[in-house]
């Protein structure tokens, strides 16, 4: 595992870099994003960090239902709201970590996961739409 002292969303010099480090879902020291050199093992730190951003996705739902509830109630204070703000913040940035390590670990564009040339993917019936 290393830290870079570089922004959350993490800048790198070269695409095959990026590629192989996992930017995890929590942060090291002072704040600064951590990576996983994961070599495409999935080993248990891997591990650890996928079950890390299931419980952060989670709880984020869960923080969408009590944002819902807790601003449908007349009686909410500023206090509660500003809290609110505080924590669908922190929420946010969780998420945006995971989108972007996610999107890291994506194929490029071509790659193995794309349609073959001359595929239009996946032909189904017209009924499969409504």
């Amino acid at each position: 595992m290393t830290e870079n002292s570089g922004s959350e969303s993490g800048s790198f010099t070269s695409k095959e870099v990026a590629s192989e480090l996992r930017l995890l879902p929590w942060s090291g020291s002072e704040g600064k994003p951590c990576f996983l050199s994961t070599g495409g093992d999935g080993g248990p730190l891997a591990r650890l960090a996928d079950s890390a951003e299931e419980g952060m996705i989670s709880a984020s739902g869960a923080l969408v239902d009590y944002s819902e509830a807790l601003l449908g109630r007349p009686s909410t204070s500023e206090e509660e709201i500003l809290a609110l703000a505080s924590q669908l913040t922190d929420a946010l940035r969780g998420m945006t970590r995971v989108a972007v390590s996610r999107g890291r670990r994506l194929p490029a564009p071509g790659g193995p996961a794309e349609p073959h040339e001359g595929d239009d993917g996946p032909h189904l019936p017209a009924e499969s739409f409504g």
